[in-house]
């Protein structure tokens, strides 16, 4: 589970779209046919989940850190699992899809220094500002580069919306707003969704986009409440080891360095150049601002130690029986943390029972339940991802080299910490109504009793926060949901219990142990949940879409218009 903020448990269910060759995108709230070949719903296999979880959750896992002695025995026993399921070597007849990458840690930073007003201001590393590269290379620096506030640094041609339009990046560094321009409302209504983050509204499309405008570096302003965690969170996830996929150009097509600076020290820069940060934020939250050069200059550097090393993916597939070149994926992450912070009886194996083995289990209960139903129409593909816990890498590698075209892969469900309490009444939806999947998850719910709560704090973006989000970038629209607090048993109260105490007592801890005397009835109906929504799209034709405004919408599209037989029934 990605660590920047402690999430609530999550299970996301993913389903591509494009647009049917004869009929046009779906309207919304379209109805789907029925699945063909519908049979009855199998029950989903608690005993093996059971012991899938406890075994990945064993100390002599060593808490599944990727890239050491103990990965090969992790990955032999994943794959005895998808073999003993039923299913094929889903890499070109291997199991293994390997995941090369680079650890960079930054050292020896020299203060950030902003010139040309005057006496020079010097602001430190991880107190004022924090720092790191993308680019494999033993040293960054930054030198004279000229600072330009580019508001929130989005550019969306579908909103008719550029803050760099009119301006020349190269050698310049942005300086940014973190979130979206219209953050601040209390409803979803904005341009950007109002109070509900779009991913224009992250900081890693920030980055991205910066260097894409041949920006050579970038400094996001923070600011706790946009940015949904305090400095701390920052400060300690941007002065240790990043990762990285590793790429063919070693990151020479990104920014020479990213990173954050406290807002008071934005705020002191802005009043060197003669401005004001509160001025320009309002400026930025109106559709046609432009970019200001500041008149001033920035320099700061540091050290870099690489490492490269290789991981792996695991892969099986259920080959489809009549369209086999279109796939539904199911992935869970097996990675974790490996050793960690002793607890108080010197306990160092953070074992992670809950993120993920609960995820790879539901995995392989999955594959286990299709197969025992027979092949669908569609391939089934079952991944067990890596590196996720240091950034979402094995899916970001999987999403640039898709075992199945991303234009015939039609959409997936992703699991990601499935907590072990009773049953909800109702599923919240990470993201809003992002696409017609929305249509599916209606139906399937309503043939159940459940209902769909609102989702807790839609500002913090958790929407790009996990595997799927590796591929709903790329344009295949994926559907986060997960179960709700309200239990059926206890209500809110128990359920908002239950999930306050794994975050506080065994998140990310040596405490996130199995025990047997786990509740797996709410795992078991995300599990029959999920079989459904895939089966359902496995055997059936449609292809849904993006909603007209959704900031994927573009890409999904782009790639199907060139599709060779992909993204149409």
């Amino acid at each position: 589970m990605k660590h920047l903020l402690p999430l609530a448990a999550a299970a996301a269910f993913g389903l591509c779209a494009a647009v049917s060759a004869q009929d046009g995108p779906l309207p919304k709230g379209t109805a789907l046919p029925p699945p063909q070949d519908a049979g009855a719903q199998p029950d989903a296999p608690v005993a093996l989940m059971k012991e899938v979880t406890r075994r990945l959750a064993a100390d002599d896992f060593e808490g599944r850190a990727p890239s050491t002695k103990v990965e090969p025995k992790i990955l032999d026993y994943i794959v005895e699992q998808f073999k003993k399921a039923g299913l094929q070597p889903g890499n070109k007849g291997q199991w293994l899809q390997p995941v090369p990458t680079v650890e960079i840690t930054g050292s020896g930073y020299t203060p950030l220094t902003v010139s040309g007003a005057g006496k020079a201001l010097s602001f430190r590393f991880g107190g004022d500002y924090v720092a790191a590269s993308y680019r494999v290379t033993p040293k960054t620096q930054v030198k004279d580069s000229e600072l330009v506030f580019v508001g929130y640094g989005i550019n969306a041609p579908e909103l008719g919306w550029n803050d760099y339009a009119g301006i020349d990046m190269k050698g310049k560094t942005a300086v940014i707003l973190v979130n979206d321009p219209d953050y601040a409302m209390e409803n979803e209504q904005g341009l950007f969704k109002g109070r509900r983050m779009t991913y224009y509204g992250r900081w890693t499309y920030k980055f991205e986009e910066a260097a894409r405008q041949g920006a050579t570096a970038a400094l996001i302003v923070h600011d706790t409440f946009p940015a949904a965690y305090g400095w701390k969170v920052v400060n300690s996830s941007w002065t240790g080891a990043q990762y990285y996929v590793q790429k063919p150009d070693d990151g020479k097509d990104q920014t020479a360095a990213n990173g954050w600076v406290q807002k008071p020290v934005a705020e002191a820069i802005l009043k060197a150049a003669g401005k004001n940060l509160a001025a320009l934020t309002t400026a930025a939250q109106t559709k046609g601002f432009r970019a200001v050069p500041l008149g001033l200059k920035a320099s700061f550097g540091f050290d870099n130690a690489v490492r490269r090393s290789s991981s792996n993916n695991v892969v099986g597939v259920l080959p489809g029986k009549t369209r086999p070149d279109e796939a539904v994926l199911y992935s869970a992450h097996w990675d974790h943390l490996g050793h960690c912070t002793p607890d108080k009886t010197g306990d160092d194996i953070c074992n992670g029972a809950v993120d993920n083995a609960t995820g790879v289990a539901a995995l392989t209960a999955l594959a286990k339940m299709n197969v025992e139903a027979g092949p669908a129409a569609r391939s089934q593909l079952f991944v067990a991802l890596t590196l996720e816990e240091s950034g979402l890498l094995g899916s970001e590698y999987y999403g640039a080299n898709p075992i199945f075209p991303l234009d015939h892969t039609v959409g997936g469900v992703n699991m990601d910490a499935l907590l072990p309490t009773g049953p909800a009444r109702s599923y919240t939806v990470s993201g809003g109504d992002k696409s017609d999947l929305g249509d599916l998850l209606q139906k399937a719910l309503i043939a159940r009793g459940l209902t769909e709560a609102a989702e807790d704090h839609p500002e913090r973006g958790g929407y790009y926060r996990s595997d799927h989000f590796s591929l709903a970038k790329r344009g295949v629209p994926m559907f986060n949901i997960e179960r709700s607090n309200d239990l059926v048993t206890g209500g809110t109260a128990a359920g908002e219990k239950a999930a306050q105490d794994y975050t506080d007592n065994r998140y990310h801890a040596p405490a996130d142990e199995y025990t047997d005397d786990w509740d797996w009835s709410g795992i078991a109906q995300d599990v029959s949940l999920f079989y459904d929504l895939g089966r359902e799209l496995a055997d059936g034709t449609m292809w849904p879409n993006w909603r007209p405004a959704d900031e994927f919408r573009a890409i999904r599209d782009k790639d199907c218009a060139a599709a060779t037989k992909g993204c149409h029934p």
